[in-house]
């Protein structure tokens, strides 16, 4: 997997006051020795070849951050395939794009998160855990919805990070 693209999905950067600069971002990955690096959008998506094994370099990436830039995130990598497979899981209806997301999970969910997610009340907005994503879709918007980081990351257990299908697709095909 070494020599395939690999997007790199960092968790709450660029909200809050944890600003990484999309360049600084890019170079960062470039001194690390990634090639083909490039950003989607001001949210944290970085799309390179990484040097050796996407894992390490992902803890490189995130290690990197903290060091130039004082911000704590996660990077969670997904090739092309898995992005594409996570798009294509996707078991909602799709009523609106950006109110439909996939969140990307470090790591796959316990089998009791798994209950704990499928049993709790989201009100109209839905969750559905698959593998290492969970499927969201929000009723009305994002804003005013039970679906926060606090509460997947309580009930999963994993962190994780968020984004819509229009998204999902386009880093999907920066990663081919």
């Amino acid at each position: 997997m070494a020599s395939q693209k690999v997007a790199y999905l960092l968790r709450a950067v660029n909200v809050g006051g944890h600003t990484v600069p999309m360049a600084d971002l890019r170079t960062l990955a470039s001194d690390l020795g990634a090639l083909d690096v490039a950003t989607y959008v001001n949210s944290g998506n970085l799309v390179c070849t990484p040097p050796g094994d996407p894992a390490a370099f992902g803890a490189s990436l995130e290690a990197g951050i903290a060091d130039r830039m004082g911000v704590t995130t996660d990077a969670i990598p997904r090739t092309a395939a898995e992005l594409r497979a996570a798009r294509d899981a996707y078991p909602h209806d799709v009523h609106e794009p950006k109110l439909c997301h996939v969140w990307f999970l470090a790591s796959e969910p316990s089998a009791d998160a798994v209950r704990a997610l499928e049993s709790y009340d989201f009100g109209p907005d839905r969750v559905a855990p698959i593998g290492r994503e969970l499927h969201l879709r929000y009723a009305d918007g994002v804003a005013r919805s039970a679906i926060t980081a606090p509460r997947l990351l309580k009930l999963s257990g994993v962190v994780g990070t968020a984004r819509n299908l229009r998204t999902v697709e386009k880093l999907a095909a920066m990663a081919q």
